[in-house]
């Protein structure tokens, strides 16, 4: 599932490739990912101008002169510029545009693309939490200030905070030395600071290094961020980099999560 740093590559990518080109038709090929009638959705976006690309959590917002086009690829799925002649397998939307190229885009579960005159008038972007790259320090306290529930669920809560993700919420943790399912109001300003730290340096991480390598950027490229950098994440068995105590996975809600069961104690309330 891609997350922040995928969705965060992407937006870099399309400002360069697509700020300036003009959307001259549109295929549909799985009309309920839209939030409009597909007749209205292509004579929304048909003839303007991509004039700037974004990124804010999970969501992609791409700015034309007639509005605001918003993708979300769910649980996964690609985004490619290529052409016509070059089309992947499997295709649920495809722009053309004017100079002969085309921006793919495929979704495997729940991807949504949808058109607003306002993107802050999107009732699914306008509930987002900020994006978690943007937070200071200080904020970041402010938000967890007076909370009382798990941290790792408060972490992949998009209202809360925008663009974490299972995948990389589980080594931040680690660093930490906190257990997911700490409650918020054990925390110590010490902890806090040091998972703010820990959630910037692996997202950034990601970032640098195109994203996850098991996603996908605009040109079909992977990203070259592998398990190679994983520490417990996904490691269940392995002795823990830091103490040797065998890795596990534990249940936290409706996810999993690896911890070391030595260095992340669940400390009580």
């Amino acid at each position: 599932m891609p997350e922040l740093p995928e969705i965060t590559v992407f937006a870099r990518d399309m400002q360069k490739e697509l700020v300036g080109r003009t959307i001259s038709g549109i295929e549909v090929l799985q009309p309920k990912c839209l939030n409009l009638p597909e007749e209205d959705f292509r004579a929304a976006l048909t003839g303007a101008e991509i004039l700037g690309v974004r990124s804010h959590g999970k969501w992609l917002q791409v700015e034309t002169s007639r509005g605001w086009l918003l993708l979300n690829l769910g649980m996964g799925g690609e985004i490619l510029l290529t052409s016509r002649d070059r089309l992947p397998e499997k295709v649920r939307l495809i722009f053309d545009l004017a100079d002969g190229a085309a921006l793919v885009v495929n979704f495997w579960w729940f991807g949504s693309i949808h058109y607003v005159k306002n993107a802050n008038e999107h009732p699914q972007v306008s509930s987002l939490g900020p994006d978690f790259m943007s937070l200071t320090l200080e904020e970041f306290r402010e938000l967890l200030h007076g909370k009382r529930g798990g941290i790792k669920s408060f972490l992949l809560n998009q209202k809360k905070i925008a663009g974490i993700g299972n995948v990389y919420v589980q080594d931040p943790l680690f660093k930490a030395g906190i257990h997911p399912l700490r409650s918020i109001n054990t925390l110590s300003d010490d902890e806090i600071q040091t998972l703010w730290q820990a959630l910037r340096e692996t997202l950034q991480e990601s970032i640098d290094h195109g994203g996850s390598h098991w996603e996908q950027n605009l040109y079909g490229e992977p990203g070259r961020w592998d398990s190679s950098f994983l520490l417990v994440a996904y490691r269940e068995g392995v002795p823990c980099p830091t103490c040797s105590t065998t890795v596990e996975q534990i249940k936290t809600g409706s996810t999993h999560t690896h911890i070391c069961p030595n260095c992340q104690p669940l400390k009580p309330e």
